[in-house]
């Protein structure tokens, strides 16, 4: 036990010694997490916008103050006529244009109803989505508030209500994602980079005809990586609840537990990789290709399954990424406990024990 305890602390040194590995296992995180969280956004702010108004008179005014007013838009331009609306698009400079109609305010006195185009440049979809659903918010908002005293006989309200995310924060979404994808990547890289580490320099024999026996080696290269994954864990946690105001709605024991389950089918597969890998840069590329592009695309990190082709839906079932993904927004999010999780639980034990199982038995044919 003492030589066990000894190979470990080994590790450690060995782990703290290398800047390279220190930096990936925690400079990276940090890193990722900031980016994602202020960078990587659904939301608009601020975003440029141009102006046409046929009309110039005081209702499309007003219109124009609410919308300037609003922390969403910024007023780039007033233009002139309908020729300079694709030369605005082409300079890049604006988002979108609105076009009120002549006569707009005439119009909606006399005949009740004026019209407002809006233009969006869609080279992305998301973003001209987004700006048209927040100017038709602020014209509804406008149209409310000049109808105030109309009495209309009947009426359908619409009462709208976003259940765990009422802000529609995206990075509510990002986090849980960034984590998964985190504790993925650098624990699984880190493992089969340190084993392959010695497989590569010849001392991986050295080391199982040593007094340990092959499995204590195995464990204690992956030991030290548990514990500093899990610190990882702690800190994007941490990140997210002080610095994104996240949500942890559900058992923390719980939300720990479901971590150092998904930490050490991460680890699991690192040594699997670790396994058909003759050198770290092999297994450093199977790790970074491998992984990071499943667990990005098919995890449901950033693409809803359900919008997905019927054979990627099928795909994604053996990724675990997207089933840590649902504990962790159950848990932080929904507050929901193991009644509600058990079956991603047992999915994702089943994985890692088929994991070990491999790498046990692919080490036995590799050094015996």
């Amino acid at each position: 036990m003492k030589r066990f305890i000894g190979f470990i602390k080994k590790e450690f040194y060995h782990i703290f010694r290398d800047k390279r590995s220190l930096f990936i296992l925690f400079g990276m995180p940090i890193v990722q997490v900031m980016l994602f969280g202020f960078a990587i956004t659904n939301e608009i702010n601020n975003v440029d916008i141009a102006i046409l108004d046929h009309s110039k008179d005081a209702n499309t005014k007003q219109i124009i103050d609410k919308i300037s007013a609003s922390k969403y838009f910024s007023i780039k331009d007033f233009l002139d006529n309908e020729r300079d609306i694709e030369t605005a698009f082409k300079k890049g400079e604006i988002k979108a244009v609105l076009n009120f109609e002549k006569d707009f305010s005439k119009k909606l006195m006399t005949e009740n109803q004026a019209t407002v185009q809006i233009l969006t440049d869609a080279t992305d979809p998301n973003t001209a989505n987004t700006i048209s659903n927040y100017t038709s918010s602020i014209l509804s908002s406008y149209q409310e508030l000049l109808n105030k005293d109309i009495s209309i006989p009947y009426q359908i309200g619409v009462q709208t209500r976003m259940f765990y995310n009422p802000e529609l924060k995206s990075v509510f979404m990002f986090v849980p994602g960034v984590m998964t994808i985190i504790l993925m990547l650098v624990s699984a890289m880190m493992t089969s980079i340190s084993i392959t580490r010695e497989k590569e320099l010849g001392t991986m024999e050295i080391l199982l005809v040593s007094p340990l026996k092959p499995f204590q080696v195995i464990v204690g290269k992956v030991v030290p990586y548990i514990l500093l994954s899990v610190i990882n864990a702690i800190v994007i946690i941490l990140l997210s609840i002080f610095v994104f105001s996240m949500p942890v709605e559900g058992n923390l024991f719980l939300l720990g537990a479901e971590t150092i389950l998904f930490i050490m089918n991460a680890l699991s597969l690192g040594i699997l990789i670790s396994t058909v890998s003759a050198s770290q840069q092999t297994a450093m590329m199977v790790s970074l290709m491998g992984l990071m592009l499943p667990v990005i695309l098919l995890s449901g990190f950033i693409f809803p399954i359900s919008s997905m082709p019927f054979p990627l839906q099928v795909i994604s079932n053996i990724i675990p990424a997207r089933w840590f993904i649902i504990i962790l927004k159950g848990i932080m999010l929904k507050g929901v406990g193991l009644v509600y999780l058990w079956k991603e639980t047992l999915i994702l034990v089943g994985m890692t024990l088929f994991f070990i199982a491999l790498s046990v038995k692919k080490y036995k044919i590799r050094l015996e």
